[in-house]
């Protein structure tokens, strides 16, 4: 018996470790300033730069030191950065004016404009048809942009709000709908949904991010859960309890993390154990505020901005829900490490 429990306390010693060792901390915290709000985080891997979007413009930082390495200006209501790294070009949205800036990888100058649709906020590179997608909120539908050469090739109506959208690296695509709670698989080469599902009782969804190794989708929702799809069968599998205020998620193929940023300060840190079973391991803090993040593949370091916040105004009958205001200057990057 003595020898049975000793066995037995090996074995979830063995089980915990690696659990333990994949709860995040912040370690660095780089003040950026700079005016305007932020949305969207991209990850520049092949150049190991940051794109932020921020309002009016795109800050490209070293997220090694927080250097500002230059800036894409003369957007409104810059959303997210894509990157085409077969033609040397990235894009960004501009929501305000329903634009997409097309500018050089290396030298970040702008090559041109191309009108998406209103409200045009997610940006994606779909691997498989060379083209760049954005998710037009108000407009409820995808636009697609050839990658080589910029111009619009057209449009898919998605049934509904599109927030964030994923590649699947096979020529589909998955979006989240917010206003409905659903996911719709859309067919990249020839504009059309192919289904939509359901992710009750997740409400709103914004975030999603995808391990196409096992064809899961992570649907980070505004009411605290986070919907795990499987894409192949078209259906919910599970939920998982995150922080509030989500607006991005991302998964890690080499540890088999899934990661929600929520703007209550917490990063929630998910195991996917199995295809089909998902643990919480930690809710890392973080700061009020950074609710979007990057994940770096290959150091498996995650990256979320945020900035120190002034007391909200009181609340109006037209105005019942205040945002607390930006206090000058203290934008900043921060950096979790495992």
């Amino acid at each position: 018996m003595r020898l049975n429990l000793l066995a037995a306390g090996v074995l979830v010693l063995v089980l915990a470790a690696p659990v333990a060792a994949q709860t995040y901390h912040v370690t660095h915290s780089y003040t950026l300033g700079g005016d305007g709000g932020w949305d969207y985080l991209s990850l520049d891997a092949r150049g190991h730069r940051l794109f932020i979007a921020r309002q009016d413009r795109v800050m490209v930082v070293n997220p090694a030191t927080g250097a500002l390495l230059g800036e894409i200006h003369g957007l409104n209501r810059a959303h997210g950065v894509a990157f085409d790294y077969a033609t040397g070009r990235g894009f960004a949205t501009s929501g305000a004016d329903s634009t997409v800036t097309m500018f050089d990888l290396k030298t970040l100058k702008v090559l041109g404009h191309t009108v998406a649709a209103i409200d045009d906020d997610g940006i994606l590179f779909d691997p498989a048809t060379g083209r760049i997608f954005t998710m037009n909120g108000d407009a409820g539908s995808a636009t697609a942009i050839d990658g080589r050469t910029g111009r619009r090739i057209g449009a898919v109506d998605l049934g509904g709000k599109p927030e964030f959208g994923v590649s699947a690296g096979n020529g589909k695509l998955y979006v989240n709908l917010e206003d409905s709670s659903q996911v719709v698989e859309v067919d990249a080469r020839h504009l059309k949904v192919l289904r939509h599902w359901s992710i009750a009782p997740c409400q709103s969804p914004s975030g999603l991010a995808i391990d196409r190794a096992h064809h899961r989708l992570f649907s980070g929702c505004r009411n605290g859960l986070m919907g795990v799809s499987d894409a192949a069968a078209g259906r919910l599998v599970t939920t998982v309890p995150i922080g509030r205020g989500v607006d991005a998620c991302r998964f890690d193929d080499g540890r088999s993390l899934a990661f929600a940023s929520n703007g209550d300060g917490t990063l929630t840190v998910i195991r996917e154990v199995t295809p089909d079973s998902f643990a919480v391991v930690s809710n890392a803090t973080t700061k009020q505020g950074a609710r979007t993040m990057e994940l770096d593949q290959r150091t498996h370091v995650v990256y979320t901005v945020t900035a120190d916040f002034g007391p909200a105004p009181a609340p109006t009958p037209e105005h019942p829900r205040q945002r607390p205001p930006v206090l000058p200057g203290t934008f900043a990057l921060l950096v979790l490490e495992p």
